[in-house]
């Protein structure tokens, strides 16, 4: 079993952590987390527990807001 480890940069990634959004968009944590609980909430991808970002619908979502 390889314990092999990619790094992979963020403009790369398909998903990003609430953390890498956060760093990414200048957006804080909490307000990333209140913002994926919306039923509304077309950036969001649950995995089990885990809460990931879909970056390019993200990034579309951040170019149509003017408010956050």
């Amino acid at each position: 079993m390889s314990s092999e480890h990619y790094e992979v940069a963020i403009k790369d990634k398909m998903t990003l952590s609430i953390a890498e959004a956060a760093a990414y968009s200048g957006i804080g944590m909490n307000k990333l987390r209140e913002l994926t609980k919306s039923p509304f909430c077309d950036f969001v991808l649950y995995v089990g527990k885990k809460t990931l970002i879909k970056r390019v619908p993200f990034e579309e979502y951040i170019n149509r807001a003017t408010e956050v």
